[in-house]
């Protein structure tokens, strides 16, 4: 006797994602959506798959909406680090960057240095696999992939300006697209769009820089545009009432205001819904992100704004190996040892006492727009062949030397390298302000920049580490929001303003789901670990585990993990996900399709 459902999903808590009230449920899963919520239990009987989830919480799979997996998911569909953490969707294209239009070369030199991931591996994967030209190929192209997660993706301006100017032209300051490159852009937006794309993605950062030998250290392309360029695809975007993705001079932040102006919606004119980076409680400007916040949330109200900060709702901690991290490319002597690619030049760079005076210059300089603290007493040594001077901070190991903390740091990068590992936390290190962005109405959950910065950090499993903090807060007596409200904004929230048919629990969604045990919401899933990537050459990558926590994971009403393990030939031989179009529902995964096959016959 055949089943009424492929999978049932037994007396759990169930949260639909929309921030209504929980209640345990029996879910029941046919064809890759959602059949049944039922209060009674469901008809078992030759059902292939039931899980109890007694005690545990039945969610939509999370959201991610800022990832970099643009050249992982070619090599690694099924973008395991985040589906481990109850992850069913992912968004591509962040930061201008994405590979539709632009050569492997072009975008290997776009993507490898902003994204800390090696520009060789990136480069071999697109020159064996990208066949594709357009937005519409580079969809059919990922369809045809093993897709573990769900995919949206952004077109991103850097990839379109590279492709219709050349990249020497798309970073020269004196050059400006011609009226028809211009309008060629525009078409081209026009296509993604109709594909069924996010929206645009742009970057007005200086200190993200191209990688390689042709232009490297050059701005992406996407920081030369004038602000009338983009308010021409912003006419677009408004039009069309998709998304503008952004972000603003990270050193200054000063043109943010245009962003906001920009996003207004009055007098006739429609909002431009507009993401931008980032909400964070940064420690060398603290009082910054109450403004911003503020600010958001003013012009949401009063203008007729459609805005949000993207926000990481956990401590922004980072790990570098020796000088590589990027926030050292936001002033001068940063910006010029990490110019340098060989490791013999570059040292003889950070011995030079002229060199050294010019950073500790911008190392002292106390009101100087910044990311980082600049604080070498508040970075402190995990790794080194000294194995004395791990635990230690930089500036200690200063005033054992009786040197001044920028040379302490210099001498052991000299002397170590990439062998000295130290770690400092640059933002959301105060509780009560995570936990008040969390609620901010002007803020979206997001920014884990997953897939990139491989070796700096590892946010893969945000939303988990999110429900843990709502649900001790409310363990001890002060809690800050529901946690279906928290759920709701780790997946229904995003799904509605992005577009997409993702996010939700509810009869005739996708089942896409997340089943967590709230017993596992404890300090193992703050934890980091280091896993290698094949695809990228066995570079050790900084993860996340949430073992305890999430118990299972279903894509398209499939369970592809669950107990710690993948399902076999889960994204290898078999495709759960789809690409997600804005404004239509996602084609019914491979095996709902052919159960449904099976089922009309």
């Amino acid at each position: 006797m055949q089943s009424a459902y492929d999978v049932i999903l037994r007396n759990g808590r169930w949260f639909d994602g929309t921030g209504a009230p929980s209640a345990v449920r029996h879910v029941g899963i046919r064809d890759g959506r959602v059949a049944a919520v039922s209060e009674s239990p469901l008809p078992e009987r030759g059902c292939p798959e039931i899980i109890d989830a007694t005690g545990q919480w039945v969610i939509p799979g999370f959201v991610d909406i800022h990832t970099h997996y643009d050249a992982e998911v070619i090599a690694a569909p099924g973008l395991r680090e985040s589906v481990r953490h109850g992850v069913t969707s992912v968004f591509l294209g962040s930061c201008s960057l994405s590979t539709i239009h632009s050569t492997p070369l072009d975008c290997a030199d776009l993507f490898s240095r902003v994204e800390a991931v090696p520009r060789e591996h990136v480069l071999s994967l697109l020159e064996q696999h990208k066949t594709w030209q357009s937005a519409g190929e580079y969809v059919q192209f990922l369809e045809s992939l093993p897709l573990g997660p769900n995919i949206a993706a952004f077109l991103g301006h850097s990839d379109l300006r590279t492709h219709v100017m050349g990249l020497g032209r798309a970073v020269d300051p004196r050059e400006r697209p011609s009226e028809a490159e211009m309008r060629r852009m525009e078409e081209l937006l026009d296509d993604a769009l109709a594909q069924g794309f996010l929206g645009l993605s742009t970057m007005t950062n200086p200190w993200d820089k191209l990688d390689g030998d042709r232009y490297r250290s050059k701005s992406l392309p996407s920081t030369f545009a004038t602000w009338a360029e983009y308010k021409r695809f912003n006419r677009i975007l408004r039009r069309t009432g998709r998304v503008l993705q952004s972000a603003p001079n990270i050193t200054t932040k000063v043109n943010a205001v245009r962003f906001f102006l920009q996003s207004v919606g009055l007098f006739g004119r429609r909002a431009l819904k507009t993401t931008l980076l980032t909400a964070a409680d940064a420690k060398s400007t603290p009082l910054l992100v109450r403004a911003l916040c503020g600010m958001a949330r003013f012009i949401n109200r009063f203008a007729g704004a459609d805005f949000r900060w993207q926000h990481l709702p956990v401590p922004f901690e980072v790990y570098a190996d020796g000088i590589d991290l990027v926030v050292f490319e936001e002033f001068g002597a940063g910006r010029a040892a990490l110019h340098l690619k060989e490791e013999v030049e570059r040292n003889r760079l950070l011995s030079d006492p002229k060199y050294r005076r010019q950073f500790r210059r911008d190392y002292e300089v106390k009101f100087s727009p910044r990311v980082w603290h600049r604080d070498f007493f508040d970075a402190h040594i995990v790794a080194c062949p000294d194995a004395s001077l791990v635990g230690k901070s930089f500036g200690q190991v200063a005033q054992v030397r009786g040197l001044h903390p920028v040379d302490a740091f210099l001498d052991l990068v000299v002397e170590y390298g990439t062998r000295v590992r130290w770690k400092t936390t640059i933002a959301n290190h105060r509780p009560e302000v995570l936990d008040r962005l969390a609620a901010d109405a002007g803020v979206q959950m997001g920014f884990a920049d997953s897939g990139a910065h491989l070796r700096n950090m590892a946010f893969y499993n945000f939303p988990v580490r999110m429900l843990r903090r709502v649900k001790e807060a409310a363990d001890a007596g002060r809690p800050f929001m529901s946690i279906e409200r928290a759920v709701h904004r780790l997946t229904g929230e995003l799904g509605a303003w992005y577009g997409i048919h993702a996010g939700t629990l509810r009869q005739g969604d996708r089942a896409d789901v997340a089943i967590i045990d709230p017993a596992g919401l404890d300090a193992s899933v703050d934890g980091y670990y280091e896993e290698p990537v094949p695809e990228y050459g066995g570079l050790q990558r900084m993860v996340n585990r949430s073992d305890a926590a999430v118990r299972a994971t279903l894509v398209g009403g499939r369970v592809v993990y669950r107990g710690g393990n993948f399902v076999p030939g889960y994204g290898e031989t078999m495709r759960t996900g789809s690409f997600l179009r804005v404004g239509r529902a996602a084609a019914l995964p491979a095996l709902a399709a052919a159960n449904a096959d099976e089922r009309a016959a």
